[in-house]
């Protein structure tokens, strides 16, 4: 009960975060202003030389590669009867990053930035697609690493190097021209407030399905 309160608690302050993001991107958008400019100044400090390593990095989260990706860990996850976390992973990729993201753009209608697009964007700014997809994939697959790796050694390796390529896919967006930081703050936060909220419910059925011996 304690850990549940705990995430639900870091949940709900990431939720709130990106609620005030957006009251502030829908009503007061010269606020973000300065804080916009100064990290997108200091993250494309190093262009043009950072330029192969993002258009590589972005790819990542591109909505290709993610459900390539999905399909090939739900399979896996399927065959070897690890169904809430099928579950658990479907509901999040589906429902948050392929349909929830793009539907909430439409409630703010924030332009991208002006800057010279390396990747070709058509849809609204706010929040960031590939921060929020790679955050509920890639973030839910961080929570799974034990389910395929039992050794620390490996878990641990595995959980900073999904950590490192969630920050490099956000940063990568910034880089590219193609949003601001705030956008990739609140699909982050949109993504983390979600893993958070409902880890606690995954762990639950979990349970109840490995004590009723309806999974692994």
């Amino acid at each position: 009960m304690h850990k549940k309160l705990y995430f639900q608690f870091a949940g709900s302050c990431f939720l709130l975060l990106f609620v005030f993001l957006g009251y502030l991107v829908k009503f007061y958008p010269t606020w973000l202003v300065s804080f916009d400019e100064t990290l997108t100044r200091i993250i494309r400090s190093g262009y043009p030389f950072w330029t192969p390593f993002f258009l590589w990095v972005t790819k990542f989260a591109n909505p290709t590669t993610i459900i390539l990706l999905f399909l090939a860990v739900l399979a896996v996850l399927v065959i070897n009867k690890y169904y809430a976390e099928a579950l658990w992973l479907s509901i999040g990729t589906i429902g948050i990053a392929g349909l929830f993201n793009p539907l909430i753009k439409l409630v703010f209608l924030r332009e991208r930035p002006t800057l010279e697009h390396l990747v070709t964007e058509s849809s609204f700014s706010f929040p960031s697609g590939h921060s929020t997809g790679s955050m509920v994939f890639y973030g839910t697959l961080l929570f799974l690493v034990p389910v395929f790796f039992k050794q620390p050694f490996w878990q641990w390796g595995l959980r900073i190097l999904l950590g490192l390529l969630i920050c490099c896919i956000g940063i990568s967006r910034i880089y590219v021209g193609v949003h601001f930081p705030s956008d990739v703050l609140g699909g982050f936060c949109v993504g983390l407030s979600w893993l958070l909220l409902t880890y606690p419910y995954y762990l639950q059925k979990r349970f109840v399905w490995r004590f009723t011996r309806k999974q692994l």
